[in-house]
C-alpha cells in the first residue's frame, strides 16, 4: 500500500510540475522583467508598448544599434548607430532627383542613389562617381555591420527622430562635431543633419560637392 502512494504522489507531483512548465509563456509581457528583457524574450513590441508606451523603448540598445523609433501600427522598430569609424565620405554622382523624407523611406531612397550613381547621371563633366564604389550609398548598401547586412542610410524624418527620441535624452553614440549625410535629397540638394543642439535640430541642404560622416539605420520586423 505505501508504495502505491508513493506513486500516486509522485505522478501528481510530475503533473503539477508540467502545468507549471506549459503555463510559464516568456512571448508574453513580464512587467517583472526590464523592456530589453521582454524584446529578448520574443514579446511582440505591440504587447510592450501597450504597458509602458513607445518612450520607454526609445534609445534602447537592440540589434545593432538605438531604438529611434516605433511603428505603432505594424510593431516594428527602427535602429540606427553612427558609423563615423571609416571617417567622411563622398556623396557620389551629381544628378536630378527627389525622393522621401518620412521615417523609413532611407532604404528606398539608398537603393535609388545608388541606382542612379550605376547610371552615371551627373551633370559635372565626368562625373564625380571616380570610377569607384566609394561613396556613402554604395558602401552602406555593400556592409555587413554588428552582423547585419541590410542597413540603409537615413531619411531626413529619420535623421531628425535619431537626434529627438535618442541624441537629446542623452543617449547613443552620435557625434556632435561632425554632419551627417541622410538619403533625402531635393533636386541637386541632399539633406545634412549636425547633432550639435546648436544647429537647431533640423536637417538643412547641404552640398553633394562635400564629405560627410555616416549613419546606419535598418528596420527590425
Amino acid at each position: 500500500m505505501k508504495n502505491v502512494y508513493l506513486i500516486v504522489l509522485a505522478l501528481l507531483m510530475f503533473n503539477c510540475s508540467n502545468d507549471d512548465d506549459t503555463s510559464t509563456d516568456l512571448t508574453q509581457y513580464n512587467a517583472n522583467l526590464s523592456v530589453l528583457q521582454n524584446l529578448d524574450n520574443g514579446v511582440a513590441v505591440l504587447d510592450i508598448t501597450a504597458e509602458v508606451g513607445v518612450e520607454a523603448l526609445y534609445g534602447l540598445e537592440y540589434d545593432g544599434g538605438y531604438i529611434y523609433f516605433v511603428d505603432d501600427t505594424e510593431g516594428s522598430l527602427m535602429i540606427a548607430t553612427d558609423y563615423s569609424e571609416i571617417g567622411t565620405k563622398s556623396w557620389g554622382d551629381h544628378f536630378d532627383l527627389t525622393n522621401g523624407d518620412l521615417i523609413g523611406d532611407g532604404q528606398t531612397n539608398t537603393q535609388l542613389l545608388v541606382d542612379g550613381n550605376l547610371n552615371d547621371n551627373s551633370t559635372v563633366p565626368n562625373g564625380l562617381e571616380f570610377g569607384s564604389d566609394d561613396y556613402v550609398f554604395k558602401i552602406v548598401t555593400d556592409l555587413v555591420y554588428k552582423d547585419y547586412d541590410d542597413w540603409f542610410v537615413p531619411s531626413k524624418g529619420s535623421i531628425e527622430a535619431i537626434f529627438n527620441n535618442v541624441h537629446m535624452q542623452g543617449l547613443g553614440n552620435f557625434d556632435e562635431t561632425l554632419f551627417y549625410w541622410t538619403s533625402t535629397k531635393v533636386g541637386y540638394h541632399p539633406y545634412v543633419m549636425s547633432f550639435n543642439p546648436n544647429f537647431g535640430g533640423g536637417a538643412f541642404f547641404g552640398s553633394c560637392f562635400d564629405s560627410s560622416a555616416i549613419i546606419l539605420v535598418r528596420k527590425h520586423e
